[in-house]
């Protein structure tokens, strides 16, 4: 694959992950928090994706990366009348410059995580 189809590649399924708009988003003075739910991925890969990342585990439900921080939550949410999924809810705070890249690179991951 050459590198303009690889960054045409790249370009698709950023625009289709911005069609997808946050649960929360806010910037104030520089500071980015953007909260996120995602299904079909578990607490654990959500913590493994962030230190991939370049995060380190704070907690067993936080991460923290240079510039930016991830708070995790997982509950069973119902699809349909008798199918339940896990969906995984990430907070990130940061600076803004820092943390979208993150966020971006995550969404990515999660996006095609199933398959």
């Amino acid at each position: 694959m050459s590198q303009s189809e690889s960054g045409a590649r790249y370009e698709r399924r950023k625009a289709a992950l911005d069609a997808i708009p946050p649960v929360e988003q806010s910037v104030e003075d520089g500071v980015l928090n953007v909260t996120r739910r995602f299904r079909g991925l578990t607490l654990e890969q959500a913590m493994g994706y962030l230190e991939n990342l370049g995060g380190e585990r704070r907690s067993d439900a936080e991460i923290e990366g240079e510039g930016w921080r991830a708070h995790l939550s997982s509950e069973k949410v119902p699809v349909g009348p008798s199918y339940r999924l896990t969906e995984v809810t990430v907070t990130w705070t940061g600076q803004e410059a820092v943390a979208e890249p993150v966020i971006l690179h995550f969404r990515l991951k999660a996006f095609r995580a199933p398959g």
